[in-house]
């Protein structure tokens, strides 16, 4: 989905995150003028936004949070600003941003909502209260570790979740808690709420892989995908439910696992998901503006989507699929190589030449569309096997971008 040019008098919209790519190129599409908060600055995320800053922890994949507000400070005095719209890396910052003085409005959940789905205590306490399944927890060592899994509720990406098996015997963290490992599909549910209901988008396939010793590291999506109707409908009346005890606006995700017709839920993400390029690659006229124009609607507003845009039980023409490539060996991203994917329409989060990428970190994302589950599942391994070669034939020794001064 091309981005439509911002208009020079239209509004500022600043989107954060780990990765702020996709939010920015949804907001433009909506005709906004983006600022993107990241800490890759990939050259796709550059073009989209009219200004970036660099929000990176500097040691491993996580943002400073002192970086990250001094830039929305820094934003919030470009002209017509509406607000800032957050997405994943932010989970273990978001109570300290909603109290911090002085910053521009978060257009998304507020502390209050968030920490009713993110603080495991009174998330499982809520599904119990609702009558929404959900596999069993414990908030101490189980006597037998082996079939618990150990997970910080203010984690995401799978990173943080390991088999309890594997702890060690330091004191556990506030937000972590066990949870038992149950039989079913690993999908997930995109939605938009507001009013104290939730539009259902759509239903999607997650796609995980193995790093090191966590066996659930998120690697991408595929869908939509169609699930019984009386599934769907019990998933929406858990979704309603959930809006209605919580106040959930704008666009969260809900991952669950199926098993035949039950399902469980897992957790709630209260921000816009990496699903939604699915949805606007596999249906882009159902959503002519992007979805983020929907998650301004529903958090500004209390609008949600007509029903005559897209819906699950709507057998779709497409189906599209995302995978991140992790890299297989360390490289330096040479000119050719930035190149070649950015001119790719099948390459997203490209990295500007010079970038060191070391083993196991993201290279870039995939992005097909295909007539099925099992096309895309293809179109992936052949887009996959394609950006592999470009790293053996494009790499760049690391002294070409060393800078001598006499």
């Amino acid at each position: 989905m091309r981005s439509r040019p911002p208009l020079s008098h239209a509004p500022f919209v600043a989107v954060a995150g780990l990765s702020a790519r996709l939010l920015a190129q949804s907001a433009a599409h909506a005709g906004l003028r983006v600022a993107a908060l990241d800490i890759f600055g990939d050259r796709d995320t550059r073009e989209t936004a009219e200004l970036w800053c660099d929000i990176g922890g500097g040691g491993g994949l996580t943002i400073d949070g002192e970086r990250l507000t001094h830039a929305l400070a820094r934003v919030a005095r470009l002209p017509h600003f509406l607000g800032w719209i957050g997405g994943s890396g932010l989970e273990p910052l978001m109570a300290q941003l909603c109290r911090a003085p002085g910053l521009p409005r978060l257009i998304g959940n507020d502390a209050q909502a968030s920490a009713a789905v993110r603080e495991p205590r009174r998330f499982f306490a809520l599904l119990d209260a609702l009558q929404i399944a959900h596999p069993a927890v414990s908030f101490a060592r189980p006597a037998t570790p082996q079939g618990w899994l150990f997970k910080h509720a203010d984690g995401c990406g799978g990173t943080h979740i390991k088999a309890a098996s594997a702890l060690g015997t330091e004191p556990l963290s506030a937000q972590g808690y066990f949870q038992r490992i149950s039989n079913g599909r690993s999908l997930s549910a995109l939605f938009i709420g507001a009013r104290g209901r939730a539009h259902l988008i759509g239903f999607a396939e997650q796609l995980t892989c193995t790093a090191g010793n966590l066996a659930f590291v998120h690697a991408g999506s595929i869908g939509p995908i169609d699930l019984p109707p009386a599934v769907a409908a019990r998933v929406q009346e858990a979704l309603d439910a959930l809006c209605a005890r919580t106040g959930l606006v704008g666009i969260n995700s809900c991952d669950f696992l199926l098993d035949g017709d039950a399902f469980e839920v897992l957790e709630i993400n209260a921000r816009p998901s990496s699903t939604m390029a699915l949805y606007e690659t596999a249906s882009p006229d159902a959503w002519p503006n992007g979805l983020l124009a929907c998650h301004l609607d529903a958090c500004r507003f209390g609008r949600l989507p007509s029903t005559a845009s897209a819906a699950p039980s709507v057998q779709p023409r497409w189906c599209a699929g995302q995978r991140v490539l992790f890299a297989p060996k360390p490289f330096t991203v040479s000119a050719g190589f930035s190149d070649a994917c950015l001119r790719d329409p099948h390459c997203c989060d490209v990295p500007m030449p010079g970038t060191r990428v070391e083993p196991g970190q993201p290279v870039c994302t995939l992005l097909v569309r295909a007539a099925s589950v099992d096309a895309v599942r293809r179109a992936l391994d052949a887009q996959r096997a394609l950006v592999l070669q470009r790293i053996e034939t494009c790499d760049e020794p690391d002294y070409a971008f060393i800078q001598c001064h006499s």
